[in-house]
């Protein structure tokens, strides 16, 4: 009874203080973990690029590379060799500022939006078993859930792992030529952009797997289904694909949906829909995880463009007006732009992918209504 009304009185203490705010204000105390959650995480990819408003900061010790001669007057385009182990952790300081920056952090963002974006289609693959498992549908477990988990990983599961083999390695192998010629010249010779052994073997052997998938989620699942019917139309008990025997509680809710009225022509474009897309969806979700690598870029050239063209513009002058007005400035296009705009596209990209290239692997949305947590509904439930 003590729990029932400490719910209550912090439902109301809450109702009470939502009714003291603005609209703008009640929405963003309503987000107030999400933000945290966003605030940490930049925390995070702020010790991971190892800068703080686009100024490199060595926090975890020196730079891994050096100037060739102590008379090395610009350190920062040319000169600069490689004196000892990488940095310790991120990525190194020493390459903002340098010519080959944007080619380096190109190249790393790119693949790590692609080793993101691959585990959390991996991810929302295997969601998927556990939600036909417990709905104890073997159908889709063996003629979705396994065709579509080896054609992902044959393909860009593959990719990935070119990628971290790669990083590994310092190979100098072009991925997009491997990963082309894979499907044109299958059986040709890698030359420079083979790196590791039995790698053309492999890449066959993927391939097959991927083009065996396809047919594997298109046409079992609507013939079994249809024989399902027929059998139960007839009143035959049988067993199902290793369940128990079949009764309208415990079969499929795909066949027992169909019992009354099956129509073979409406499950088969169905199924087929369903494997299209998947398909398709396999290449432009992938892809879709790159506005990760575009966002990260975006926001980190217009760090530099407010620090260098604004801050540092605006310091060289002795004028201690100047400098007033240019921290003024640079003061409100970080809060407004970077900090205000960037984290609201930030949060908009990544809840786009979350609701299409995560859950479109396993969630359907025709069972009961979503209702989310809420302490209010906690203490009805007691009452």
């Amino acid at each position: 009874m003590s729990v029932t009304w400490s719910f209550v009185s912090y439902t109301s203490r809450e109702e009470t203080f939502l009714s003291k705010l603005d609209s703008f204000t009640e929405m963003a105390f309503g987000g107030r973990y999400v933000i945290l959650l966003m605030a940490l995480f930049s925390i995070y990819c702020g010790l991971i690029y190892n800068e703080f408003f686009s100024v490199p900061f060595h926090i975890f010790g020196k730079s891994a590379y050096a100037c060739r001669e102590n008379s090395c007057s610009d350190a920062y385009t040319a000169g600069l060799v490689k004196v000892r182990d990488p940095y310790p952790f991120g990525v190194d300081p020493s390459w903002r500022g340098s010519r080959s920056e944007l080619p380096f952090l190109n190249s790393l963002k790119m693949k790590m939006s692609i080793l993101m974006g691959v585990s959390q289609m991996n991810l929302g693959i295997l969601l998927s078993y556990f939600d036909a498992k417990f709905h104890k549908n073997a159908l889709d477990i063996r003629y979705q859930f396994i065709p579509q988990l080896i054609f992902l990983n044959s393909l860009f599961g593959y990719l990935s792992l070119l990628i971290l083999i790669k990083w590994c390695t310092g190979s100098k192998a072009d991925l997009y030529h491997v990963m082309i010629y894979m499907f044109l010249d299958p059986a040709g010779d890698l030359g420079e952009n083979q790196l590791f052994w039995g790698q053309k073997e492999l890449q066959i052997l993927l391939l097959l797997l991927a083009l065996v998938a396809v047919p594997w989620m298109l046409f079992p699942k609507p013939f079994i289904l249809k024989k399902l019917h027929k059998e139960r139309f007839q009143g035959h008990s049988y067993r199902f694909l290793g369940t128990s025997e079949m009764d309208p509680d415990s079969e499929p809710d795909s066949a027992r949906s169909r019992h009354d009225d099956f129509n073979f022509g409406e499950v088969f474009v169905h199924q087929m829909i369903h494997s299209i897309e998947f398909v398709l969806g396999a290449v432009s979700n992938t892809a879709s995880y790159l506005r990760l690598w575009a966002l990260s870029l975006a926001h980190s050239e217009l760090s530099t463009v407010f620090y260098e063209k604004l801050l540092l513009f605006a310091w060289g002058y002795d004028s201690l007006i100047f400098k007033l007005v240019g921290l003024i400035v640079f003061a409100f296009a970080t809060a407004f732009i970077l900090l205000g705009m960037e984290s609201l596209s930030a949060f908009l990209h990544a809840l786009r992918l979350h609701w299409v290239e995560f859950m479109n692997k396993f969630y359907h949305g025709d069972g009961y209504k979503f209702k989310p947590f809420s302490f209010a509904t906690l203490a009805d439930d007691e009452e």
